[in-house]
């Protein structure tokens, strides 16, 4: 089930030739593809690109009338190793995940594709995770781009430009024998706009038709000495056949600009050229519809730059700015030695005006931009925004408005109802009686845990690695276990092998938590291997335990509800207290996503209601009169639904904790309150839609009973009242 269903938009892609199209960047990019005689997608979902795998899900039907064959990969490197069908065969064929980290996992099929070269068009569209709102590492894909000599598009955020690079992503790719890059910036992602369509193109061999028609040809096999001929291939022929192409069809766009700034340029990639403009518009140098008077070089195509192309944007320019955002600057070098071999005295500048590093937003290219004009156009800046103001003036807006010390830090969690959150709740529980161990985390949900009130996790080393990030820790004889965290999806990804396998390999004295919620959850939502899904189309259902067990684990357990704080801490000290030296053991986490689960029973319990039949709704509540205030049952869960309130006692200063109106009944509250020995403050009520006539008669009658008993507490509280103010007095 995932997260997001694009049944609704899917029908938009049937448009023909000549139809306008108003859709999200993704759809745009799916409808390029169709456009484009694909005939086999596969790949990895992955912010920001999750939703083109869930969008080529919901189009099946329209794939299957094409005959275009569609995987959801086990893995980046699977994705990246489909595109074998290319290398011998004219098979366009399209790939996707998340970059860069998913490009480092498919790095071995992706470089062994580009030294031996394809025939088919293959086009590999990268997600690009870069910048505040990124959950990786701050790297960018650029450096694989020129370490294997893949080709790197970049298209401005514009949805006929995005559809148009598509198209041309495939008649590169064949132009050159080369496979290329798409990258896709969050933005561009998400966009909205309109392109003229095209009909839907049949590709003209199909998978099934290039399957009964092999071919071979050992010299685009890497091994020794072909392995070599690749590498003059490369530079001898492959290179320029692309710049020709790139040349030819114009994929780099030049802006003339005014007549008052022409002796000055901009040298922008092409996925921040909404930035850019922005920025220039802000500074009066340009409007909302990308009228700059400055004249500016759109990289389309950030890999290879085309050295005629730099020398002509620069040949009547006393300076230019490169606008390249990340570190190191691999663009603004390669034009430093086009400009330098070439003799040329345009002054570039880049790094030296603008941020060094990290995401270039409009605030960050706005002050490049004013220095640079400040220096050679002096006229070219008509207005100053007041981001250009420093943060000690009182009128800018970055200018603090609060004491940094008051302001809460307020770290990512973990879902109302979470059902990995008693996991780690029973984990702080059962470290209370043994003591700390260290615990190597993973990529998923999970890692949240990393932050209060948990603080659990020491490091992460990548998807489906939690396993294998303990193994040196994990030597036979110390006192404390380490703990490895994984999720299904990265058990399933990589961890089975990598992590499980490698374990039970070396006699790993580890404790192996796979955290199976029965999606791949964080990305969205998607099925995995051990699903409870029952679809037609993939085979799902395969137990973690039992595929761990096939890999020679012994010690493995399973938790079917993981809302059970009590026998998760039980289970933990007993995986804790086990004779050293027999092996890794496995303990299997298992409960159903909270969030999926509400999608699921949200629409089931609406259609009832709907019908006019009895719903019930579990939610949990706190008793202000029990509650002492500790707030010790918030510091073990941090549930968002589980809060603090005015204590309505007059006696009482402290604040009481409260239940707010998101809770989803999951009962984690109760539960660790009772499992740590905390207090009874919490209490179960059922919300009952249509109820019968007997529940309505029974609460009429207790109504009625708890009103009569309250007046004899109200008169007793009456009489002692004046006495307490004489007190008081």
């Amino acid at each position: 089930m995932a997260e997001r269903s694009f049944a609704a938009e899917v029908a938009k892609l049937r448009l023909g030739a000549g139809e306008t199209l108003h859709v999200e960047g993704i759809l745009a990019v799916t409808k390029a593809l169709l456009q484009s005689g694909v005939a086999y997608v596969g790949g990895y979902q992955g912010a920001p690109i999750s939703h083109l795998m869930d969008v080529l899900g919901d189009a099946r039907e329209i794939l299957d009338e094409l005959d275009i064959r569609f995987e959801n990969s086990a893995s980046e490197a699977t994705a990246a190793a489909m595109l074998a069908a290319s290398v011998h065969q004219p098979l366009r064929g399209a790939i996707t995940f998340k970059s860069p980290v998913g490009t480092n996992v498919a790095s071995d099929a992706l470089a062994n594709l580009a030294s031996g070269g394809v025939t088919g068009g293959a086009l590999v569209i990268l997600g690009e995770d870069y910048g505040e709102g990124s959950s990786i590492m701050q790297e960018r894909s650029h450096a694989f781009a020129m370490k294997s000599q893949m080709w790197l598009l970049d298209p401005r955020p514009n949805i006929t430009a995005i559809v148009d690079a598509v198209e041309a992503g495939f008649e590169l790719s064949e132009a050159s024998n080369t496979p290329v890059f798409l990258e896709l910036r969050l933005r561009s992602c998400h966009l909205h706009g309109g392109f003229i369509a095209k009909d839907n193109v049949r590709p003209p061999m199909t998978v099934r038709e290039a399957a009964n028609a092999p071919r071979r040809a050992v010299d685009r096999i890497v091994l020794p000495p072909a392995s070599f001929q690749h590498e003059k291939e490369k530079l001898a022929d492959r290179w320029p056949a692309a710049v020709r192409y790139i040349r030819e069809r114009g994929l780099n766009e030049v802006f003339p600009g005014g007549p008052e700034a022409s002796d000055v340029g901009i040298v922008v990639q092409g996925g921040l050229y909404n930035t850019l403009n922005r920025s220039l518009e802000l500074l009066g140098a340009s409007d909302s519809h990308g009228r700059s008077r400055v004249p500016i070089y759109v990289m389309n195509v950030t890999y290879p730059v085309v050295d005629e192309e730099i020398l002509d944007f620069c040949a009547d320019k006393r300076a230019v700015i490169m606008v390249e955002e990340g570190q190191p600057d691999y663009i603004e070098q390669n034009l430093n030695a086009i400009l330098r071999r070439a003799g040329s005295t345009t002054a570039l500048h880049g790094k030296d005006l603008l941020a060094p590093g990290g995401e270039y937003t409009t605030q960050v290219v706005t002050r490049g931009l004013a220095a640079f004009l400040d220096k050679y156009v002096p006229d070219g800046v008509t207005a100053r925004p007041a981001l250009l103001r420093e943060a000690d003036d009182p009128t800018s807006p970055f200018a603090p408005r609060v004491a940094a010390d008051v302001v809460r830090p307020r770290p990512p969690g973990l879902c109302t109802g979470c059902p990995e959150r008693p996991i780690f709740s029973g984990l702080k529980l059962a470290e209370r009686e043994t003591g700390q161990h260290h615990v190597s985390a993973d990529i998923g949900c999970h890692l949240f845990a990393i932050n209060a009130p948990f603080d659990l996790g020491a490091t992460t080393m990548g998807y489906g690695l939690g396993a294998a990030g303990a193994a040196a820790l994990s030597a036979p004889g110390s006192e404390q276990r380490a703990i490895s965290i994984m999720g299904d999806g990265g058990f399933w990804h990589n961890g089975l092998t990598s992590g499980v396998g490698n374990a039970v390999f070396n006699k790993s004295d580890q404790v192996m938590v796979v955290v199976d919620n029965d999606y791949a959850a964080a990305t969205g939502g998607q099925d995995v291997l051990s699903s409870h899904a029952d679809t037609d189309r993939r085979s799902t259902q395969h137990p973690i335990e039992k595929a761990a067990r096939g890999l020679g684990v012994e010690n493995a357990t399973t938790i079917d509800h993981t809302y059970d704080v009590q026998r998760v801490k039980d289970t933990f000290l007993k995986a804790f207290r086990r004779k050293k030296g027999s092996g890794p053991e496995l303990l299997v986490m298992q409960s159903e996503c909270q969030l999926n689960r509400q999608r699921r029973v949200k629409k089931e319990r609406s259609e009832k209601l709907k019908r006019g039949e009895r719903v019930v709704r579990e939610r949990f509540g706190v008793d202000p009169e029990t509650c002492t205030g500790d707030h010790a049952c918030v510091r073990i869960s941090g549930c968002p639904s589980l809060t603090i309130t005015d204590n309505p006692d007059p006696l009482r200063s402290d604040p009481i904790a409260t239940v707010l109106d998101s809770c989803v009944g999951c009962g984690v509250c109760g539960n660790n309150a009772h499992a740590a020995v905390l207090c009874p403050s919490f209490y179960r009520t059922d919300v009952v839609d249509n109820p019968t006539r007997g529940e309505r008669l029974r609460a009429a009658v207790r109504s009625r009973w708890i009103a009569l008993a309250g007046r004899a507490l109200e008169r007793h509280a009456a009489r002692m009242e004046p006495a307490t103010e004489k007190e008081a007095a």
